[in-house]
């Protein structure tokens, strides 16, 4: 016996790049440099000395990659704007040809009837602003405050949904304290003054954002983790709290206007000198959305004791994963809508990541079959499609990614598109996913067992 999850008639169905895994395109046309071009000619930094320098071509190949999204029946794209292609410098004079790349997309999206929805940064900042500190300085806010005027104002007549930030988890952690992304540095206070001022600067860029663009949609995209204790014991659930703190409401407690969590503030033992009066009222600006972006989960032991004192572990990993390591948990995508309407007050949510990265190649073909995206995608779905029946304002999916790019510092070593790219030839080929995908988009969903 097959039911059927149905979506809402006005669910959004998208797929998802950015900027720097995608265009190539890295010197041309008056752009600027960025941190990754820097990271990525840097000897060590990516798998097998990988570059962003052409990518996907997508920015001389864009008239073709919106066809391909039409041919899929994307209803929406979720697409970054390179900050150095518009501001070389990171701010001062603006670069036309790099705001004219976008305003030709934005207009080329809209004649395939696909609503653009702009993240204004994934993680690509202009080198000149990381010579002067970067994330952890003060003074980046207001530069990025003359970046978002410059492209709401230019797209504003156009787009109306808009992300400020991808993840300042990310940008603050893996760029200023574990160095495994741009910039690379490993300094604790640095990476609390990055993520106070990428907040900061999401809070004074959205009154600018609906200035320029009327009915405008303004959120932020953050990267969720759900923290499951290991076991019942207290020392478990007291480590699964404070992961879940420096993770996950680090960031979303800000946003909601709640402060930072005093037990996290506790546990950095910092000075927090960077947060200035007012600054918490500021990264407070009333969004209408929260990006979800989920991938895996956490299952956390606690380390204050010795394994022998503890209780015994009650939950396991599921034993499947993805080519990046990561744990298929598709329960978590119920338990984060579930956990964030009940804890937080945005008022709608998308989500605005979610996809496997599966060791893809085409067979002899030429097809490229992934069943295990199929699943992936599925089963999170069919998660989603719960919590919406249970009340929770999901407005839209948009899977990650449309195309195989330049996955940071994994470089071309891991494909998470729908979309198989062939990069000495440029040649694209959707995949099992991506025909799958399209006939959910044109019924609204799908059979279930």
């Amino acid at each position: 016996m097959s039911n059927r999850i149905t979506f809402p008639s006005d669910f959004v169905w998208g797929a998802a790049t950015a900027s720097y895994q995608i265009e190539g395109g890295w010197d041309e046309d008056g752009k600027g440099e960025s941190i990754w071009d820097r990271f990525s000619h840097t000897p060590g930094k990516v798998a097998e000395g990988h570059t962003g320098d052409i990518a996907c071509d997508h920015y001389h190949r864009w008239r073709e990659d919106v066809a391909l999204m039409k041919e899929l029946g994307l209803k929406a794209y979720r697409f970054s704007v390179s900050w150095p292609r518009v501001l070389p410098q990171g701010r001062g004079k603006v670069n036309q040809l790099g705001l004219d790349f976008y305003s030709r997309l934005v207009d080329e999206l809209l004649r395939a009837g696909i609503t653009p929805f702009a993240t204004l940064y994934h993680w690509d900042l202009p080198q000149p602003l990381q010579d002067a500190g970067g994330w952890p300085e003060r003074d980046v806010t207001g530069a990025f405050c003359e970046y978002a005027q410059a492209v709401s104002r230019a797209l504003g007549d156009r787009v109306r949904h808009w992300m400020t930030m991808n993840e300042p988890h990310i940008i603050s952690f893996l760029g200023y304290l574990d160095g495994v992304h741009a910039p690379g540095h490993t300094s604790r206070e640095e990476m609390l003054a990055a993520a106070h001022h990428v907040l900061l600067a999401h809070g004074m860029a959205v009154p600018l954002i609906r200035a320029n663009s009327k009915d405008a949609q303004v959120g932020i995209a953050l990267d969720h983790y759900p923290q499951i204790p290991a076991s019942e014991s207290e020392a478990d659930r007291k480590a699964a709290l404070l992961q879940d703190g420096v993770l996950n409401r680090w960031f979303l407690d800000p946003l909601d206007g709640k402060g930072y969590p005093q037990d996290v503030v506790e546990h950095y033992r910092s000075d927090m000198r960077f947060v200035q009066a007012g600054d918490l009222q500021t990264m407070a600006a009333p969004i209408d959305f929260l990006g979800i972006n989920y991938y895996f989960r956490y299952l956390v032991r606690s380390k204050e004791i010795p394994e022998a004192q503890n209780m015994p572990p009650t939950q396991f990993s599921t034993g499947e994963f993805t080519d990046m390591g990561w744990e298929v948990y598709p329960q978590g995508a119920y338990k984060l809508l579930k956990r964030l309407q009940a804890d937080y007050s945005f008022p709608a949510f998308y989500f605005t990541e979610n996809g496997a990265a599966c060791p893809d190649h085409p067979d002899a073909q030429g097809e490229v079959n992934d069943p295990a995206r199929i699943s992936f995608i599925k089963r999170h779905l069919e998660q989603m499609h719960q919590a919406i029946l249970e009340g929770v304002p999901l407005r839209g999916y948009f899977v990650w990614s449309l195309l195989d790019n330049f996955e940071w510092a994994f470089g071309y070593t891991k494909r998470f598109g729908i979309v198989y790219v062939d990069y000495p030839s440029q040649k694209r080929i959707p995949k099992a996913s991506a025909n799958w995908y399209r006939q959910v988009i044109a019924e609204g969903g799908f059979p279930t067992d």
